[in-house]
C-alpha cells in the first residue's frame, strides 16, 4: 500500500504565499538586481526556505507572476457577491490595471524566466478568460454575445495603453469598455 501524501503544513504555506508577495513587488521595483537572500529577510523567512520552495531565481519569478495573476482573476466571484456585475466588473477591470502597472516593472525578470525555457504566460489566458466569462455569465448586464477572447484582447489593449497614460485617462478607457459592454 503506497504512503499517503505528506501534507504541507500551515506555516509552509504561509511562509511561501508572503515569500510570493514581497517577490513579485521587489521584482516590479528593481528587477533583476532583487537579491534573493533580501526577498526571504523581507518575507521573514531564512534564505534556505527560499531556496526549499523556489530552487532558482527563475522559478520565483515565474512562481509570483503566477501567484499574483491568480490573485487578480480569482477576485471575481467575490466582486459579484457584493456588487452587480457591470460594477463588479468595473472594479476589476481596475483592479487588473493596478496589477498590469505593477507587473510592467517585472518585464526585465520575466523575459529572464522565458529564456531559462520557461513559459510564465502558459495559463494566463485561461485563468482572464475563465474570470472575464464569471463576470459575462453573472446577471445579464453585460453582453454575452461577445466573446471573452475578443473582450480579453479588448482589455489588453486598454491595459497597455494605461501604463502611459494619466489615471483619468484610464478611468475613461475602463468606462468606454463598460460601455461597448453594457447590455
Amino acid at each position: 500500500m503506497a504512503d499517503a501524501p505528506r501534507r504541507t503544513r500551515r506555516d509552509a504555506l504561509e511562509n511561501r504565499a508572503r515569500l510570493l508577495e514581497v517577490a513579485a513587488q521587489a521584482f516590479a521595483e528593481h528587477g533583476l538586481a532583487t537579491a534573493p537572500a533580501a526577498i526571504a529577510k523581507k518575507a521573514g523567512v531564512g534564505v534556505g526556505t527560499l531556496y526549499r520552495h523556489f530552487p532558482t531565481r527563475e522559478a520565483l519569478i515565474d512562481a509570483a507572476y503566477r501567484h499574483q495573476l491568480a490573485a487578480v482573476c480569482e477576485r471575481a466571484p467575490a466582486l459579484l457577491a457584493e456588487h452587480p456585475a457591470e460594477e463588479a466588473f468595473r472594479r476589476w477591470l481596475t483592479g487588473f490595471l493596478d496589477y498590469v502597472r505593477a507587473k510592467h516593472g517585472m518585464s526585465e525578470a520575466l523575459n529572464a524566466v522565458i529564456a531559462s525555457g520557461v513559459d510564465p504566460y502558459s495559463d494566463s489566458r485561461t485563468m482572464l478568460l475563465h474570470a472575464i466569462g464569471t463576470f459575462q455569465a453573472a446577471d445579464g448586464a453585460l453582453r454575452a454575445d461577445v466573446p471573452s477572447e475578443d473582450v480579453l484582447l479588448l482589455i489588453g489593449g486598454v491595459a497597455y495603453s494605461a501604463q502611459h497614460c494619466e489615471e483619468p485617462q484610464a478611468s475613461r478607457l475602463i468606462d468606454l469598455v463598460l460601455a461597448a459592454l453594457a447590455r
